[in-house]
């Protein structure tokens, strides 16, 4: 079975950082370009980043550039996401996803059908 679960979300501080991880499991992980998405409440999904299959190339979304660091570990079937600097509007689920049959430059930005994400993790920051 085809699965993704993500984990490290929590509640914090305008500023502070988290650091999110995804399982992988059931599909050979590094065949595939990974990227996070995240859905805030009442808004439509977002994406996040991307990484190439063996970790060499990466993309962001302008409003996380500079701030989020993706990366993976083949070796451990594993997927991160590094948040510094966090924002308010960093507040959503984030979820992480395997990218399907698209080329890289038609994989940055692309937000793949919600029956690839994982359960999501909850990230709140507030003071």
């Amino acid at each position: 079975e085809v699965q993704v679960v993500e984990s490290g979300g929590g509640m914090v501080q305008p500023g502070g950082s988290l650091r999110l991880s995804c399982a992988a499991s059931g599909f050979i992980f590094d065949n595939f370009d990974m990227t996070w998405v995240r859905q805030a409440p009442g808004k439509g999904p977002e994406w996040v980043a991307i990484i190439s299959s063996g970790g060499i190339r990466t993309s962001y979304a302008d409003s996380v550039k500079g701030r989020f660091t993706i990366s993976r570990d083949n070796a451990k079937n594993t997927l991160f996401l590094q948040m510094n600097s966090l924002k308010r509007e960093d507040t959503a689920l984030y979820y992480c996803a395997r990218v399907f049959g698209r080329r890289w430059r038609e994989s940055i930005g692309y937000v793949p059908p919600n029956d690839y994400w994982g359960p999501g993790t909850q990230v709140t920051v507030s003071s």
